[in-house]
């Protein structure tokens, strides 16, 4: 889970000082020149939520960042070992929330640039999030319940176990 956490933040932290330092705000790039309107690199900034949701909140999802990140790490704890799906899902959401986290602190808001046309802008601690989250509801659609069934001892003729 580190390991991809690290891998995500580095991506992250890498492509976002790339725009910015690349593209003035607002300012884009197509690196397929025949699609851009379809798929295109444009910088904006974001003080609110994903999809620029709740505008200037951004101390707000500094704490949300942080209790999200805390919940992950205690949580990876207490997984069972053969949970490398689970475990992935855990480091992009991790990766992807310290990602945006450090941008909050730093600057104040995030970094966002990957502009698909039709969907609002986003970011690669974005990407991660959505995907991590993903991976974490399809483990646990897919999760046999019978391995949190209750195993009941028999009882004496007394009720004592």
């Amino acid at each position: 889970m580190l390991g991809v956490a690290i891998a995500v933040v580095a991506l992250d932290q890498l492509t976002k000082t790339w725009v910015a330092t690349s593209l003035a705000e607002g300012g884009w790039w197509s690196p397929l020149p025949g699609l851009w309107r379809v798929f295109r690199i444009t910088h904006i900034t974001n003080s609110g939520a994903a999809f620029g949701m709740f505008p200037d909140q951004g101390n707000f999802f500094i704490i949300i960042a942080v209790v999200v990140a805390l919940a992950i790490v205690l949580y990876y704890r207490y997984l069972p070992t053969g949970s490398w799906l689970v475990r992935l899902s855990l480091g992009l959401q991790l990766g992807g929330a310290i990602g945006n986290l450090l941008d909050r602190i730093r600057f104040g808001h995030v970094v966002d640039f990957v502009d698909i046309g039709f969907w609002p802008i986003f970011n690669v601690a974005d990407l991660a999030i959505v995907t991590g989250v993903g991976i974490l509801a399809y483990c646990l659609w897919h999760e046999d319940p019978a391995a949190h069934e209750l195993t009941l001892l028999p009882a004496d003729d007394e009720g004592k176990l």
